[in-house]
């Protein structure tokens, strides 16, 4: 009886962990360019520190902030009192209240002369 009980909370457990993982989605990690309705201005940079659901953040005014991801698609910020969605491809946030940060562009790589 105890094993049987034992092996249905080690089940349980791995079937819960499978689904976090799954919740995490697309990594955010990284920096951002606010690009609309900017507490620090537009242009101004922000910053993620991704650790699976859990989120780290400095939103472009450099306050920083804990947060995570609620369910794929959707985080929330603890500081700011608000949401925001991510594009499927980890290149947009778009928060509640309208500010929209992007990924900086990434500077192709120098070409090698010989």
């Amino acid at each position: 009886m105890r094993t049987s009980l034992l092996v249905g909370v080690v089940l349980a457990s791995v079937a819960a962990g499978g689904a976090s993982a799954q919740v995490q989605g697309v990594n955010l990690n990284g920096p951002w360019i606010c690009v609309a309705n900017c507490l620090g201005g537009q242009g101004s940079s922000a910053f993620i520190t991704q650790y699976g659901t859990q989120l780290n953040v400095i939103n472009d005014a450099g306050q920083p902030s804990a947060g995570w991801v609620e369910y794929p698609g959707r985080i929330w910020i603890a500081n700011a009192w608000q949401g925001a969605v991510y594009s499927p491809d980890g290149m947009t946030i778009q928060f509640d209240k309208g500010t929209i940060w992007q990924r900086p562009p990434v500077a192709p790589p120098a070409r090698r002369r010989r």
